[in-house]
């Protein structure tokens, strides 16, 4: 099953649509690190990791994780981890997952710039849960929490999130 996304903010699963927000500089087809872009295709839903101390474990058939307080993520194309989860404190540029906003309580890792990773590909582009005000991301796709965790209980291995270009 396909999560498509659209330039619109939305992101429908069958017959079901849900508002989504986007990269803050729209989405593009040339993601380039730091652009705050969205990328343009079809992205392998790889596991899901959530924050156990603020959500029971999300209903899902796709591998799961929880967040522990010292989990980061690589956004450093100069380094060896890029686009790759790392523990802190890091010697590199990283993001930390264990944030005190609420929008990585679920994030899912998506197949993006991974397989390998590319330097300046892009990095940490997630689908998560939005800001309340549905507030621009940094280039991953962001649902409320009620609708992210409604696509998740119809998702497993195999699926995939697709941002349309047009």
């Amino acid at each position: 099953m396909d999560i498509v996304v659209r330039k619109d903010g939305t992101a429908s699963v069958g017959p079901r649509r849900f508002r989504c927000a986007l990269g803050r500089s729209g989405i593009t087809d040339t993601k380039r690190e730091g652009d705050g872009a969205t990328p343009v295709g079809c992205f392998a839903l790889r596991r899901v990791l959530y924050r156990p101390d603020r959500l029971a474990r999300p209903e899902t058939a796709l591998p799961t994780a929880p967040i522990a307080a010292d989990d980061g993520w690589c956004d450093d194309p100069a380094h060896g981890s890029y686009n790759r989860p790392v523990r802190l404190p890091f010697e590199g540029s990283c993001e930390r997952l264990f944030r005190e906003d609420h929008v990585y309580d679920i994030v899912v890792i998506l197949g993006h710039n991974d397989d390998p990773p590319v330097p300046f590909a892009g990095s940490a582009i997630f689908m998560h849960l939005a800001r309340p005000d549905y507030g621009p991301t940094e280039g991953c796709v962001a649902l409320a929490l009620n609708d992210l965790q409604a696509v998740l209980r119809n998702t497993g291995p195999g699926d995939r999130l697709c941002v349309d270009g047009d």
